[in-house]
């Protein structure tokens, strides 16, 4: 039977030794009380409860408690309700008395308590420690010992810079009751096994080092499919072997995202970042787990958090926004007003580019953009209203000349200038963070999409590429570097080509991104090289098409944004990693630079290798679907091509995008064009069983259902395609047709119009699939109830269908017999040809007319049974035959 009014002791989720030591002594505070952890705890701590010191405390399980029994809550290590698990319910009792014991700075949304004690130490177990001393409540050596572990834990043995005076008073009062350092010193210089030593290998591994405003902070990021219960450990243990100043480590632990952050520079405040993410800690050590994220974009999220948070040098191109938004001064109202609430910000700055460069001619602001619609003038250029003679600063222009020119000129924004060119602006909020270091900003200075300042992994591959790529490829990818710098821009080979570099697979489709003016890059680089192009303006593309008739397909960095969901995309311009944000998945966001000072250059901004490295499908942001519903399809044909696995978090996502039914959205040529390249893979059947996993064989068509008899026919279908390849006929055919056939085979003819009609296909393909499909089922019925038949007649029944269709009817049948009949066909009758010719007949004084058709196909057919075999033997048989008459 429960106390009905019961003090019980909790501290944050993932507790380590100083919340297990605070509650300990917390306990020996409060008399009768029960310890209780909100969560998880990490597997040392279980370890050390079973193994040693149990007998210490007074634990009961969260499930166990009755909540309305609670007349005391005890907090320690931490005031975020988000960070005690279930437990946080309790704080909507209002007769709660709540007590608080923390070391931790001051955060948004801490819990309030009617007792508190709060302040600065090392490890909230110092304060408790002294306050066990104020009372002289006695402690045990075995107490003693767990609550030393705790100090020396939180405050690094003493090396943290968080370590206060009243921490050694602390841990030496510990001492003088006995604590144990040998026990101490086990515990926290513990070996690692050798799967934490082949994570903490990926970690290091995975390091990416970042020059956050003039500070070094190291980034790493794992996947595992299981928790990581030691994470914590290892990232202490990776900041002590590689002397780290400021470390995030980000690990993807089935669908949820762990972050643990540790810090040894005041500069680099770990508490505050991740608060950010939904955690909490202080300024050398934090933690916290997110869900519904990816990877990439938990990591993003990192980055922006910490370039607002680490305290930057103060010089504008350390404080900008790159690259701007800017606008042309002939920009109706209307159209700055969508640009404005595009990218989520309060000014624009008008510029009008001239021989090359930028001529800044004035801003305008939301206000005088809101104003001129309100009194109609939506189609009047901004020229009319903007502000002129802005003023500027260069960039390393200190925060004193950028504070004075703001305040003086009263601009919202500050555009950076550099030799002509804009390199970037400085808002009025900007500045007002760096001078009172608020710790948060709004959603409207954000730096994504407008700031930059976040880093790539990068690696240099040019061996690797010397040693994999034909010669002529890497000339080429040499001469598109060269054109580019001549013309100053930055060139990259992207997408599906590098990812296949990497995959060792064999893949000459080149996708290059020019950050510039694509289309004068291929007008240049086509002219030097003698190839033919074809632009695409709407969309800053290229095609250049070299003599042999190998193609490059050029594209202006871009970014994109869709105005509904399964819309086509609005482009821009933009950088490489806006361009590279916006595709599909992690693996295909790859690029290499060209230009020839950085050529070889990886370039990773998503962790693409590390998905690569673990087969995973994963997509950059969770709005992927949305925006884009085909993307689906190309998820699960990726997957089965490399034989990945799509991620957890992307699986959900799917599933989503079929039950929200982002699919009616699209056109029905979009939705084929997916399906096709499906069907076009080399074993299609694989991806059609995972497009019925997730429900979408019912986007074709609802009465499409994967059975036993369809995957068998899939398998029946591959293997007669295999067969056929094998014959290297010279004439071409296409795959996709007959897995289509295969895969509607049950349709009636009335469905198979409705799919090919919503598919949006050309009557001449919907006659093959309406029409003559029907007649090569036909055909096989017949073929099935009357084999064995002559060679002539074979011919007949099978000379009137195109390939694919024969390949169907040979796949369809489950009769040894016809697909003999047919392989006979293919390769004994099917180009069988008659030597006479008309000139033959003319000679013979037969007048030409239809009868010339009768004898030839006569002829053929006695060539086919096996009858005839040279010209003599066709020019008898033809009087023979013409005596009848």
């Amino acid at each position: 039977m429960q106390d009905k009014n019961l003090t019980i002791i909790t501290t944050h989720v993932n507790a380590d030794f100083d919340a297990l030591a605070s509650m300990l002594a917390a306990q020996k505070l409060y008399a009768g009380s029960l310890i209780v952890f909100p969560g998880s705890q990490e597997k040392n701590l279980r370890n050390f409860f079973i193994k040693s010191m149990v007998y210490l405390f007074n634990m009961a399980d969260v499930k166990e408690i009755v909540f309305s029994n609670v007349k005391r809550l005890v907090l320690v290590d931490t005031r975020q309700p988000s960070r005690i698990g279930k437990l946080s319910s309790l704080l909507k009792k209002s007769d709660l008395e709540i007590h608080i014991y923390d070391h931790h700075p001051d955060m948004v949304n801490d819990i309030k308590g009617n007792f508190e004690v709060i302040r600065p130490a090392g490890a909230t177990v110092s304060i408790l420690t002294g306050l066990l001393r104020e009372k002289k409540i006695g402690i045990s050596s075995d107490e003693a010992t767990v609550m030393c572990l705790g100090i020396y834990e939180d405050t690094g043995s003493f090396n943290f810079s968080s370590t206060t005076e009243e921490d050694f008073i602390a841990a030496a009062y510990l001492l003088s009751k006995g604590a144990n350092l040998n026990i101490i010193s086990n515990l926290l210089e513990r070996e690692i096994n050798s799967e934490q030593v082949g994570l903490l290998n990926d970690m290091i591994q995975a390091a990416t080092f970042y020059n956050i405003n003039g500070i070094e902070v190291v980034v790493t990021s794992i996947s595992t499919d299981n928790y990581v219960s030691d994470f914590a450990f290892l990232v202490h243990k990776m900041i002590q072997m590689e002397n780290h100043n400021a470390l995030f480590a980000l690990a993807l632990m089935g669908e949820k995202i762990y972050v643990v952050a540790r810090s040894r520079i005041n500069e680099v405040d770990v508490g505050a970042v991740v608060t950010s993410l939904g955690g909490g800690g202080h300024a050398f050590a934090a933690a916290a787990t997110i869900k519904d994220m990816t990877l990439a974009q938990a990591e993003h999220k990192l980055l922006e958090s910490l370039y607002k948070t680490v305290k930057p040098k103060r010089l504008a191109n350390n404080l900008m926004s790159s690259p701007p938004i800017m606008i042309g001064p002939d920009v109706t109202c209307r159209d700055a007003n969508n640009a404005l609430t595009r990218y989520n910000i309060n000014a624009l700055l008008v510029v009008e580019k001239a021989a090359g460069k930028d001529e800044l001619l004035g801003c305008i602001t939301r206000q005088v953009i809101e104003k001129a619609i309100y009194h109609k003038l939506d189609d009047i250029p901004v020229k009319e209203y903007m502000s002129t003679d802005p003023a500027s600063v260069t960039p390393d222009a200190d925060v004193f000349e950028i504070q004075q020119k703001i305040i003086e000129s009263k601009q919202r924004i500050l555009p950076v200038i550099d030799n002509d060119k804009l390199t970037g602006v400085i808002t009025r909020t900007d500045l007002l963070n760096i001078l009172v270091r608020q710790s948060q900003q709004t959603t409207a200075n954000l730096p994504d999409p407008l700031k930059e300042p976040i880093q790539a992994r990068t690696r240099n591959v040019i061996n690797f590429m010397n040693e994999r790529l034909p010669k002529r490829i890497l000339g080429i990818l040499h001469d598109i570097g060269r054109v580019a710098a001549e013309i100053d821009c930055r060139a990259y080979v992207v997408g599906g080509f590098v990812r296949d570099l990497f995959l060792y697979r064999s893949n000459e489709d080149l996708d290059i991104v020019i950050e510039g003016d694509g289309i004068a890059f291929a007008k240049r680089y086509a002219e030097k090289v003698g190839a033919r192009i074809n632009t695409y303006k709407k969309f800053g593309t290229a095609v250049i098409i070299f003599p042999d008739g190998f193609k490059l397909d050029v594209a202006s960095a871009r970014m994109e944004y869709y105005k509904f969901p399964a819309a086509l995309p609005i482009v821009e311009m933009s950088s490489i990693r806006l361009d590279l944000f916006r595709r599909d998945f992690t693996i295909n966001t790859l690029a290499i630079q060209l230009t020839p000072e950085h050529f070889g250059i990886l370039i990773d901004f998503f962790a693409a290798r590390k998905d690569i490295k673990e087969k995973a499908i994963r997509v950059l942001h969770n709005l992927s679907f949305v925006e884009d519903p085909t993307r689906v399809f190309r998820a699960i044909r990726f997957e089965q091509r490399f034989g990945f696995s799509i991620g957890k978090l992307t699986s959900r996502l799917i599933k989503n995008a079929v039950k929200m039914n982002f699919f009616k959205r699209l056109r029905g040529k979009r939705l084929f064009a997916e399906l096709r390249q499906i069907l076009e893979e080399e074993n299609p059947a694989p991806a059609i069983i995972r497009l019925n996993d997730y429900g979408l064989l019912g986007v074709i068509h609802p009465d499409i259902e994967l059975n036993k008899k369809l995957v068998e026919l899939f398998s029946s279908a591959k293997k007669v395609l295999s067969w056929y390849d094998l014959l290297f006929i010279e004439e071409s055919y296409k795959k996709w047709i007959v897995y289509f056939l295969v895969l509607i085979k049950s349709c009636n003819k009335r469905i198979s119009s409705r799919i090919c009609t919503g598919f949006e296909l050309t009557p001449k393909l919907k006659n093959f699939f309406c029409n003559e499909r029907f007649a090569a089922d036909k055909c096989l019925l017949w073929l099935e109830l009357n084999l064995p038949v002559k060679n002539s007649i074979l011919h007949k029944q099978l000379s009137v269908f195109q390939t694919e269709l024969i390949l169907y009817m040979m796949a369809a049948t489950k009769l040894k017999s016809v697909k003999k009949a047919i392989s006979h066909y293919f390769t004994r009758l099917r180009y069988t040809d008659i030597l006479i010719t008309g000139k033959d007949l003319k000679a013979m004084g037969l007048e030409s007319g239809p009868i010339y058709r009768e004898i030839m196909r006569a002829v053929l057919d006695a060539k086919l049974n096996g009858k005839l075999k040279t010209l003599n033997d066709e020019m008898t048989y033809v009087r023979k035959y013409v005596s009848k008459f």
